[in-house]
Formats: structure tokens, sequence, C-alpha cells
């Protein structure tokens, strides 16, 4: 019987790009949970219309 065994290792863009999303990621959570209900519901309007969805 044979066993086949193999390894995997992570180049270094792969593990630079899941630093770079996690780093992304934390910043967007901080940054929402410090901002004020009234300035993220602007934000949220403003892209509905730059990206052409009716909202009124």
């Amino acid at each position: 019987m044979t066993t086949l065994v193999q390894s995997q290792s992570r180049d270094a863009s792969g593990t630079r790009a899941i630093f770079m999303a996690l780093t992304f990621g934390l910043a967007l959570i901080a940054s929402v949970g410090f901002a004020s209900a009234g300035a993220i519901h602007d934000a949220a309007h403003d892209v509905r219309h730059a990206t052409g969805f009716p909202c009124h």
C-alpha cells in the first residue's frame, strides 16, 4: 500500500494578499464602528445614488 503525502505551502504573494485583506477588513470595521449613524447613512445613500439605484 502506498501513501501519497502532499505538502501545501503558501507563497509570499498569497500571504501578502491575506494580510492586506485582513488589514482592510479591520480598518473598515474600525472606521464604521467609530462613525456616527448619520454619517454611515449618508455614505450609503450617496453610494446608492452613484450606482444608479433610486432610493426615494
